[in-house]
């Protein structure tokens, strides 16, 4: 089983709450043509994802200062969902620009997913997903583009891009609450070329300021993080590790 990419592996230039690991605002991952590899089917599969419209924007924190925004859109497209946003993240080398749009079947499962980050570094890609295969044509900058291929034991694969929060929206609607419990889900980091795992489990409902709201530990080998919703909006995400918040505005 391929599991997500530890700390250790991974860039420190500025340390943000990325998948369920951390990364670097800026990088991005050569790995050879043509590479496969294979991750956990989601456990909790459904015939839809129970997502509804959203459009909102993230405060990004870093042990308590401001070290980004993102903005999101989620509706109905298609007889699907697409699922949209952009990002500035700040850090030492400036500005780091990331934009991401996924479009979902109606059941959840990913059809096509482009991004692209602009900044210190320039790069793209568009993945094709069919079935449980993932096809990604990526464009470095100055470098000749180049593919690579990884194969799921499921269709049901939930991208969680660096640096894009509003993707964890996706994760909390697969996760199944009349089965409950800990729920394992196959995910593609695209910006890190990674597969991998993550769990999920509702922790129920918690005081948080004042509100009542759902919580949903998410987990990877290494990492942990909670998701805080009030209703189907999901309003926090902590990173304790990392010392990071993901605030709704």
């Amino acid at each position: 089983m391929t599991r997500l990419r530890t700390k250790s592996a991974l860039s420190a230039t500025l340390v943000l709450l990325a998948a369920p690991f951390l990364v670097s605002a800026h990088s991005v991952s050569a790995q050879p043509k043509n590479g496969t590899a294979n991750a956990a089917p989601n456990g909790a599969a459904k015939n839809s994802t129970a997502l509804t419209a959203d459009k909102g924007s993230f405060r990004i924190l870093v042990s308590g200062q401001p070290a980004g925004k993102e903005d999101f859109e989620i509706k109905p497209s298609n007889g699907g969902w697409t699922v949209q946003g952009n990002s500035e993240i700040q850090s030492t080398d400036g500005t780091t620009r990331v934009s991401g749009t996924l479009e979902l079947h109606a059941d959840g499962t990913p059809e096509r997913y482009e991004w692209s980050t602009q900044g210190a570094k320039k790069a793209s890609a568009a993945i094709v997903f069919n079935g449980g295969k993932a096809t990604i044509e990526l464009h470095l900058d100055g470098a000749r583009p180049y593919t690579q291929e990884f194969t799921f034991d499921s269709p049901r694969v939930v991208v969680l891009d660096n640096n894009l929060y509003h993707q964890y929206i996706v994760l909390a609607r697969l996760y199944d609450r009349d089965k409950g419990g800990l729920q394992s889900f196959a995910v593609l980091v695209p910006q890190e070329l990674t597969p991998g795992t993550v769990t999920v489990e509702s922790l129920g409902t918690q005081g948080v300021d004042g509100k009542k709201l759902e919580q949903l530990r998410v987990k990877s080998e290494d990492l942990e993080i909670n998701l805080l919703l009030d209703g189907q909006k999901l309003v926090r995400i902590v990173a304790p590790e990392s010392n990071a918040e993901i605030l709704r505005q």
